[in-house]
């Protein structure tokens, strides 16, 4: 079969090449139009009731993730001049075009008792630019006087002061995202270098956009990073300019055609797939190496180009086709998930992985067929002697210290056990974000002085249409009980809800006397309920009370909703926290009667991270079990199963226990690591045991086909090796944690991979193949 296709592609070589580059030109015009993805990562599948409860009260109350923080640390915060100039950066903010509203002390309202209209009628604060210091000092008494604001926009410990500005949904869903929030965060740097300050700012929408910048930052230097380094290693190997950009054409192409295939599938650049176009090049080019390396060597046998393609396409074709099979199953198994982030990159890397055999098995006959024949110094590296010595050292040990082989291996595999044992699963919000890295650095400020800003929302429901008014009192009773409960802990922030609101008007009704800021009770209500009345003409505009009841109660007046900013404490510590706080609402309110439901970007965040791991777990089993099917049926032999799938297993096991011993937590970024590891591990074995296949014969022992296989493999196992190991290495300079562990963990495993391949394999057959 593989003589026929070996004929074919030497005979219509011309027209294929032609294909291609139709094929080619069409892909890079569909990859030029494929879009960043400024959402945030669907971890979770559509039917999962964590994020139908999300979507329910997207639907009903609207975004909880777009609030962008702006901080800064003063005691002179009051001063004239400085106060001025807060006054009218928040003046300038509301001016930038997507920015719907302003929420710092320069806005803030103090509420005046009107008793001719029976109204509570808002008045600014700090109205303009102050003349003198005690005209502002009058201000800020009366501002600091109300509670409402008291942990909302300032820490008076602290000398801490928040600005929140709400960004349009649409815009941040959009590439315009990335032109708002510069805008902002320039406008704020000025403020703060006028007036000497550190400026501070965190928040979902500057969280997003700032890693989404990153991730195409990254995506572009990797890119290049790969390919410069892939060439270099090509010119080293094989000394031949041509060989060099031929393979580099061919990762080239494949890069393309996975940006093709992601417009075309609908897909954006995210986080993960964005590490497809690096990863195609670090995997592309092994199978330039291999089919380059048995041209080479056949060349050398025969001394004729014919010949030497046929005998590359016809032994090589197979092989490279089933590692790439293996490849793609360690990355296509993601898309068996019910992830959608995990899906699509699992369809793109599956799918492109097995263009790159199409476009090599094409490419690079068709193109050594029109270039001169290799000459002595492009064969050099056949013979090199520093690797010859390592052969003759590999085999020396596969032949004559087997024991010692399998008892070193024992022994490296009980202290990984261990280390496994101290493996523990845990992510956080910003977990790919390095310690360093002022976003990191910012939220840790917010975290520190107002508790943080991670939404979380906790929705109370009645069961039944108009239910709060019913007992309307005990209710609110309830939920302010609830709200000092979250209050008192030191990772929840003061919670957000119309309890607030209802102290903030009943301060205002009693002359704003700050003794006065509380729920109203059964005597103060009488006198409230005019000043509360949510009743106005329907083509006036909402009051100020209705507006308020609008953000934190449904139409049906069914449904409160508490809005609580959390501090990012991790997938271990924030269920405990969660099922404290959900114990105390069980105790408040009879379950019954009432249903209470977390919510928010906090609890899709932990749903996410939970989800992911599972799907990850279930990928590597399901990559096990598919390329231990492929491995049968290439080899027809359970010996030779069982031969293929320990050398890469022992690989895993040792980096799960390299994890646990050096505290890396199991995570979404980490345990990727696994199935990419063991589908690109894999072609290793492949490539060793399809030789030693191809060397046996009825006359040969076993040693000695083992030996001819260490020998005739080894040179472009090592080289590929290098190759894989040096492209990963490169993730290692990423500033997303996740990418560095993908990097640094995948490179342990392929070294480990290469020893056991190289070492433990040898060893292996020869133990228990039957002697002929």
């Amino acid at each position: 079969m593989w003589g026929r296709i070996a004929t074919f592609v030497l005979k219509y070589r011309f027209r294929l090449l032609l294909l291609l580059s139709a094929v080619f030109v069409y892909a890079a015009f569909e990859a030029s139009k494929v879009e960043l993805s400024y959402e945030y990562t669907r971890a979770i599948p559509t039917d999962n009731p964590k994020y139908q409860a999300y979507q329910q009260f997207l639907k009903t109350f609207g975004d909880d993730g777009n609030l962008l923080v702006i901080g800064v640390q003063t005691e002179d915060l009051f001063k004239k001049e400085i106060f001025n100039n807060y006054l009218q950066l928040s003046r300038e903010l509301k001016q930038i075009k997507g920015v719907e509203q302003v929420l710092s002390i320069p806005e803030a309202i103090v509420l005046k008792k009107d008793t001719l209209t029976e109204k509570l009628v808002p008045y600014p604060i700090f109205p303009g630019t102050f003349e003198s210091q005690a005209s502002l000092d009058s201000a800020r008494i009366i501002f600091e006087n109300l509670l409402f604001y008291r942990g909302l926009l300032y820490n008076p410990n602290t000398h801490a002061y928040l600005m929140a500005l709400s960004v349009n949904k649409q815009i941040l869903n959009s590439a315009a995202r990335i032109s708002l929030i510069g805008g902002i965060v320039r406008q704020s740097d000025a403020f703060g270098v006028r007036n000497k300050l550190q400026m501070r700012f965190s928040g979902l929408p500057l969280i997003r956009t700032n890693m989404a910048t990153k991730v195409a930052t990254e995506m572009k230097w990797f890119l290049l990073g790969s390919v410069l380094l892939s060439a270099l290693i090509l010119l080293a190997f094989f000394r031949s300019l041509s060989n060099m950009i031929l393979s580099l054409l061919v990762v080239i192409i494949g890069v393309v055609f996975s940006l093709a295939t992601m417009h075309l599938f609908g897909y954006k650049i995210t986080l993960l797939n964005a590490l497809i176009p690096p990863l195609i090049v670090v995997i592309g080019i092994p199978n330039c190496i291999y089919f380059l390396n048995k041209y080479h060597s056949s060349f050398r046998e025969t001394g004729e180009k014919r010949k030497a393609l046929y005998e590359m396409i016809s032994k090589m074709g197979i092989v490279t086709l089933f590692c790439n099979i293996a490849a793609a199953i360690g990355f296509g198994v993601f898309a068996l998930t019910k992830s959608a982030i995990l899906k699509e990159f699992g369809v793109v890397a599956g799918i492109n992985i097995m263009l790159l055999f199409i476009i090599s098995i094409i490419l690079i006959p068709a193109s050594l067929s029109y270039l001169p024949d290799p000459k002595a110094k492009h064969m050099k590296y056949l013979s090199n002697r520093w690797l010859m010595t390592l052969l003759d050292w590999l085999e020396h040990w596969a032949l004559h210290n087997k024991r010692t082989i399998f008892i070193s291996t024992l022994l490296i595999l009980a202290v990984s056990i261990v280390g496994i044992t101290r493996l523990r699963s845990e992510a956080y919000i910003l977990d790919d974000l390095p310690k360093t890295d002022p976003v990191y650095a910012d939220l840790k400020f917010f975290e520190n002085n107002f508790k943080g800003v991670m939404p979380l929302e906790i929705l109370i429901d009645t069961k039944r249409k108009n239910g709060i008014r019913a007992n309307m009192l005990a209710n609110f009773t309830k939920i302010d009980k609830l709200s000092a409960y979250i209050d008192s802990s030191s990772f929840m922030a003061r919670p957000l809800s119309i309890v607030e609101g209802l102290k903030f008007l009943r301060q205002a009704y009693y002359h704003n006397d700050s003794l006065n800021y509380g729920l109203p009770n059964e005597f103060d209500l009488p006198f409230l309920a005019p000043y509360l009345s949510m009743k106005t003409d329907s083509a006036a505009k909402p009051n100020g009370v209705m507006k308020l009841a609008n953000s934190f109660v449904d139409s049906n007046k069914q449904t409160l909703r508490i809005s609580v900013n959390m501090a990012d404490i991790g997938s271990i510590r924030l269920p405990q926290i969660l099922g404290q706080v959900k114990n105390r609402a069980d105790e408040l309110f009879d379950t019954a009667h009432y249903k209470i439901e977390f919510t928010g970007t906090t609890v899709t965040f932990l749903e996410g991270s939970a989800f992911i791991i599972a799907g990850l777990k279930q990928s590597i089993i399901w990559a096990f079990l598919l390329i231990a099917a492929c491995m049968l049926y290439l080899f027809k032999s359970i010996r030779i199963l069982i031969c293929s799938l320990l050398p890469n297993l022992i690989p895993l096991v040792i980096t799960a226990g390299v994890m646990g011993w050096a505290g890396v937590p199991l995570k979404p970024s980490t345990v990727l690591v696994f199935s990419i590891a063991l589908g690109i591990a894999i072609d290793i074995t492949i490539r060793f045991l399809v030789n030693y296949k191809q060397d046996s014969t009825v006359k040969s022992t076993v040693e000695s086909t083992v030996i001819q296989t260490i020998h005739s493999t080894g040179i472009s196992i090592v080289y590929t090796s290098l190759v894989l190991i040096a492209g990963f290495v490169i993730f290692c300079f990423s500033g997303f944690g996740g990418t560095q562990a993908l990097g640094w963990l995948t490179s342990l495993t392929l070294v480990m991979a290469t020893l056991t391949n190289l070492i433990f394999l040898p060893a292996l057959l020869i133990a228990i193949i039957p002697k002929k």
